[in-house]
């Protein structure tokens, strides 16, 4: 895959000395779908809004296809859709002609038949001749998706895009989006919904404070930092853990019937294999066991709670 994007060194401080970005360096790649991560007020949206031309940066630079985003804006530009937080449709356009006028804002000329594909991609094809106001907010997203895709763009980056959306229509969303990278489409999303950062994204990247804490693939990520649980399932309730087990660091469950073991996936060694002989040593008969691997939740916080843990130390 070739880089469509290139960001070096891009900072962001503000007249009041607030430092939205620092030194943020990263290049994705044409095809992909990148999750940004980070808590309310990271970075993330400021980081978006510099690369989309809408927020002027302090240093650094970006190149879209090849196009500084300063230099160069109106053909980087032209290569970007932008699926914003916030819902601004004007309430009386009708949902066809609010997509025509945003196409035609980037210089394409009429495609009626393109419009309807984009709309009947989106479930809005039976809501074209509503008045946005009609709608609810759930469809009022989709024209922002159809809007952002109208002079089709090369990169789609979308800022919690099913934010106030339903289950429902939020996993035919993310079809439309699997089908958008099937195009060729390169997707940047922001998210809360952390499950489908894990589900979609081929890398991800965590910011915080302004800074990028690193940007990798998916599953490394998880390899890297995720740890394992395994979940003993006991043949007997136990009322404690014996004495010559105290030291593994077993959690015994409320109602005796399991014991919990946290291991790390790095480790050369996990200790499984001799646990589970001591848990026999000590008369433990194990009914059953399960393990399950950490969510990219409980990555993600880790990541920031160790850097939160750095600043103050």
């Amino acid at each position: 895959m070739s880089t469509i994007i290139e960001i070096d060194n891009l900072s962001k401080a503000y007249d009041s000395g607030t430092k939205a970005l620092s030194g943020v360096s990263m290049n994705i790649e044409e095809g992909e779908i990148i999750a940004l991560l980070g808590p309310n007020g990271a970075g993330k949206t400021t980081l978006i809004s510099i690369i989309c031309g809408l927020v002027v940066p302090t240093g650094g630079t970006v190149r879209v296809g090849g196009h500084d985003i300063r230099t160069d804006w109106r053909a980087a530009r032209r290569m970007i859709g932008l699926v914003p937080q916030e819902i601004a449709l004007e309430p009386f356009e009708k949902v066809i002609n609010s997509v025509r006028f945003t196409r035609g804002l980037y210089g394409e000329k009429p495609d009626d038949g393109y419009i309807e594909q984009v709309l009947r991609s989106l479930a809005l094809w039976e809501k074209r001749d509503a008045a946005t106001r009609e709608l609810s907010g759930g469809m009022k997203r989709r024209v922002l998706i159809a809007k952002a895709l109208a002079h089709r763009p090369k990169v789609l980056f979308l800022d919690e895009p099913t934010a106030g959306v339903d289950v429902a229509l939020r996993r035919e969303m993310w079809q439309v989006v699997e089908q958008l990278r099937r195009d060729g489409v390169t997707i940047i999303l922001t998210t809360h919904y952390l499950e489908e950062a894990e589900e979609m994204a081929d890398r991800i990247g965590v910011i915080n404070k302004g800074q990028l804490l690193l940007v990798k693939p998916k599953d490394e990520l998880m390899g890297e930092f995720g740890g394992k649980t395994l979940t003993i399932e006991l043949d007997s309730t136990l009322t404690e853990i014996p004495a010559g087990l105290a030291d593994r660091g077993l959690v015994l469950a409320t109602d005796g019937r399991s014991l919990r073991y946290d291991y790390d996936t790095r480790a050369e060694r996990t200790g499984i294999a001799r646990l589970l002989g001591d848990l026999s040593a000590n008369g433990i008969t194990v009914r059953d066991v399960s393990t399950r691997q950490s969510s990219l939740e409980e990555v993600f916080m880790s990541l920031v709670d160790d850097r939160k843990s750095e600043d103050a130390a």
